[in-house]
């Protein structure tokens, strides 16, 4: 894919961003998709769009990745730009270095979630530093109407999200900025930062938590842990690839759908798809058998936010995961194991999504339920050996 030859910049050199931007401008004409209406993971790009009275504008400049594919009115959802690579290996251009690096999150993303998820399981607290973004999007500039992941003033603003502890940036956009100056595509976290050199090393979630789950093992303090062992990885690709198009993707796609025929198509599949994963749980504790993976990880975080979000807010309804026991008690499990349940933050997952897309919730009510607890007892055990 295009993107894949897209690294970060760590200068401000000019030529090397503008080639970025051609090649982006190639990657939605391939999808049939004006550049200029390309929207982010956090909302669009900021360009200026005339002729929109303002509250129009405000919720067109907050929408998430709505842009148009090859059949109208359904979701797709735009590439990562930076895919630099952290190495074992010293003399990589991002050797792996305690306190080089730095996350920046979300709570509400499920995205971000499942890198300070693995972050976590491998015990790279004192080896990795991270910070949250307030959850709701707010204007990230002063000058136009964009909005997305923003820091608070101060630790006291919103519980769990912090300022910016590197440069007192008030956006995530601000990052990207400073990354690359003439950066124009999506401010999305994850957000994997260099403190040396000063840039983004990659910004694709499934790409930060294989180098958080191999790469920094030798300051790691569960080394042991491999969520990606060599003789699950095609098994584990297989399912990833499944569970993402269908599952994690798949809220997306039914949520941010804009004609029926599109979100009856991506609803149908994604219920397809959890019936395959009720079916594969009830045979086995995890995805690839009696091994947590990383497939555990990728799905458990839709899952987590499925019945509280999901099952209203993009039109979900068909069954909630209350209602499949393998997938529930599955769940439990995973939040369950010791620094997953930190990485869950139900406050800020339903003020997000409730309070940040105006053109689903106008209103941006919160609603008050289900309030489920996932500390209660699961039977996954029976599967133990």
């Amino acid at each position: 894919m295009i993107f894949q030859a897209l690294v970060a910049i760590p200068s401000a050199d000019s030529d090397v961003v503008q080639l970025r931007l051609d090649h982006m401008r190639t990657y939605y004409e391939l999808l049939n998709m004006p550049f200029e209406m390309c929207y982010a993971a956090e909302g669009p790009c900021p360009r200026k769009r005339e002729g929109r009275d303002s509250l129009e504008k405000t919720q067109h400049m907050a929408q998430i990745s709505v842009g148009e594919s090859k059949e109208p009115g359904a979701f797709i959802r735009t590439p990562s730009a930076f895919r630099s690579f952290i190495s074992r290996d010293p003399n990589a251009s991002f050797p792996a270095e305690p306190g080089r690096y730095h996350l920046y999150i979300s709570y509400a993303c499920p995205w971000a979630s499942r890198c300070l998820a693995v972050l976590k399981l491998k015990g790279l607290e004192d080896v990795i530093s991270f910070s949250v973004v307030r959850s709701k999007y707010e204007k990230t500039k002063d000058g136009d109407d964009h909005k997305g992941w923003v820091f608070p003033a101060s630790d006291t603003e919103e519980s769990g999200a912090q300022p910016d502890p590197l440069y007192g940036a008030k956006s995530i956009r601000e990052l990207y900025e400073l990354a690359s100056p003439n950066y124009d595509a999506r401010f999305s976290v994850p957000v994997l930062w260099d403190k040396k050199l000063k840039t983004i090393v990659n910004n694709e979630s499934s790409e930060i938590i294989r180098m958080f789950n191999s790469e920094f093992n030798d300051f790691a303090v569960n080394a042991g842990l491999d969520l990606y062992p060599l003789h699950l990885r095609s098994e584990i690709d297989e399912i990833n690839e499944w569970i993402y198009e269908g599952i994690n993707n798949g809220v997306y796609k039914s949520g941010f759908a804009k004609k029926q025929g599109p979100y009856d198509e991506a609803v149908t599949k994604l219920f397809e798809a959890l019936d395959r994963c009720e079916d594969i749980l009830g045979k086995k504790r995890y995805l690839c058998g009696s091994t947590l993976t990383e497939a555990d990880i990728r799905l458990f975080v839709t899952l987590i936010r499925f019945d509280e979000v999901y099952v209203v807010h993009f039109k979900c309804n068909k069954k909630m995961v209350l209602e499949y026991p393998n997938l529930f008690n599955y769940t439990k499990d995973i939040f369950q194991i010791p620094g997953v349940s930190s990485t869950v933050n139900m406050e800020h997952i339903k003020g997000h999504y409730y309070r940040s897309h105006p053109w689903i919730n106008p209103t941006g009510l919160v609603p008050i339920g289900p309030g489920i607890d996932y500390s209660s007892p699961h039977d996954r055990a029976r599967f133990s050996t």
